[in-house]
């Protein structure tokens, strides 16, 4: 990439809807070209064009200049149209996405706090405290939400806390639990309630993605040394990683669990929000297609020392930095075809 010139991922779209299966390839890619070069499209220099894909029907369209896809994007409708075909093929046309981790849903149960909580200013704070997205209320006390892995988990933690302040630990709280919260008590924050309830405990508890754990392991196993006096222990379950932080003997630092649980979550965080995952699916699911994959991998892998591969029985789960995934999924896409094309 050129000095200034803007990263290859900002320059790129992906283009949903190309006829599949009508043309040659080399074909379809110089239509595309056409297409997104030419002015009454809003278009521009085209620098590279991605297809075909593993997606059935999608390309990617790298251009030189960022302001491009800015134009294209304003676009209202774009046809793509050519002698060769019997009729236009209308494109949806969207901004390439910097981030496959944005976006966890899941459903609460809130009547579990009926009791001590007026549900209805619970879910205002949780609102006010975090970046998710809430659906209505409804009468059995579930509500969806969708946001980022890190700001569900650290909901789980506020409502955590929460339930444990209706233990019977404070028997005044517990004699006011069916009153209004005051104002004041609601806008405290999470990461402030988090911090008293974690202060001087020796165990701490982390909830990571797992890919996200895998890649912090891979690439930034410091962050997961320690001293003699503390232990790291972790359990997997599906995409959910939770990791056990303990000091270990008489002789060990109170606070060095919860200096490690702060590194790790800082380090997850950054993560979140600057790694890419892409997916590549088998089409076959046979060994030998699955070999030819493993081995298109591990041949480009050493362009890309940052990449993760994760490999799995229906697909292959490759992570890292957005530009590289462009590129490295682009490069595996042609090894295969270069393996097919000499079987």
């Amino acid at each position: 990439m050129a000095t200034g010139q803007a990263a290859k991922s900002a320059r790129t779209v992906v283009i949903s809807g190309v006829p599949d299966g009508l043309l040659h390839n080399d074909v379809m890619i110089d239509i595309l070209t056409i297409h997104f070069q030419m002015s009454k499209n809003n278009g521009g220099d085209v620098e590279d064009v991605m297809y075909p894909t593993d997606k059935k029907g999608v390309a990617y369209v790298t251009f030189e200049d960022q302001k491009v896809v800015e134009s294209v994007l304003k676009k209202d409708e774009h046809r793509l149209e050519d002698k060769r075909f019997s009729r236009y093929y209308p494109l949806k046309v969207t901004r390439f996405s910097e981030n496959v981790f944005s976006s966890v849903t899941c459903v609460l149960d809130m009547s579990i706090f009926k009791e001590q909580f007026i549900i209805e200013d619970l879910i205002q704070e949780m609102k006010e405290s975090t970046d998710l997205s809430f659906g209505p209320l409804q009468s059995d006390g579930h509500i969806s939400l969708q946001g980022s892995f890190p700001d569900i988990k650290l909901l789980r933690d506020f409502l955590l806390l929460k339930a444990k302040s209706i233990s019977g630990k404070d028997k005044r709280e517990k004699g006011m639990s069916h009153q209004r919260p005051r104002r004041r008590q609601q806008h405290h924050g999470l990461t402030t309630e988090m911090s008293s309830f974690v202060h001087g405990v020796e165990k701490q508890v982390v909830v990571l993605d797992t890919d996200i754990y895998h890649y912090m392991k891979s690439f930034f196993p410091r962050t997961f040394i320690v001293n003699d006096d503390t232990v790291i222990s972790d359990i997997t379950d599906g995409d959910v990683t939770t990791l056990y932080i303990e000091n270990a003997g008489s002789r060990s630092d109170g606070g060095q669990a919860l200096r490690v649980k702060k590194k790790i979550e800082n380090w997850s965080i950054k993560l979140h929000k600057t790694l890419r995952k892409e997916r590549i699916d088998f089409k076959e699911h046979t060994r030998d297609e699955k070999q030819r994959y493993r081995r298109a991998c591990e041949s480009v892998k050493p362009h890309y020392p940052r990449v993760l591969i994760s490999f799995y029985d229906t697909h292959i789960d490759v992570i890292g930095n957005p530009s590289e995934i462009f590129e490295f999924t682009k490069k595996v896409s042609n090894e295969i075809q270069s393996l097919f094309r000499s079987r």
